[in-house]
């Protein structure tokens, strides 16, 4: 019983280790606050406009639309030239994940 509590145990941590440590360049276990690339560049586009979208989480509810789509069509960006990211966590608690999209 006692090796199923602790297999139980691991797997949670496992499954919720995603939740828990977001998308960043750099881990840090009390509070993550970073901006990073996401996606390359195409020349062939210009980026004269600036698309966000933003998910967030507090503890285990997670709610959001933070994909480069979503970004994108904040402000009707047909052709991408670059994407970044901002990161925020909290000790696991609050997490936000920002999505920038540049482009034309």
């Amino acid at each position: 019983m006692r090796v199923l509590v602790c297999v139980a145990v691991l797997a949670s941590l496992v499954a919720l280790a995603g939740c828990v440590f977001p998308q960043a360049p750099v881990m840090a276990g009390l509070v993550i606050d970073q901006k990073g690339p996401v996606a390359g560049f195409d020349n062939g586009a210009a980026a004269t406009k600036v698309g966000r979208a933003e998910a967030q989480g507090i503890i285990l509810v997670g709610f959001g639309d933070a994909s480069i789509r979503a970004a994108a069509n904040e402000a009707n960006i047909t052709k991408i030239h670059h994407v970044d990211c901002n990161t925020l966590n909290v000790l696991g608690i609050y997490a936000k994940f920002e999505t920038i999209v540049y482009g034309e």
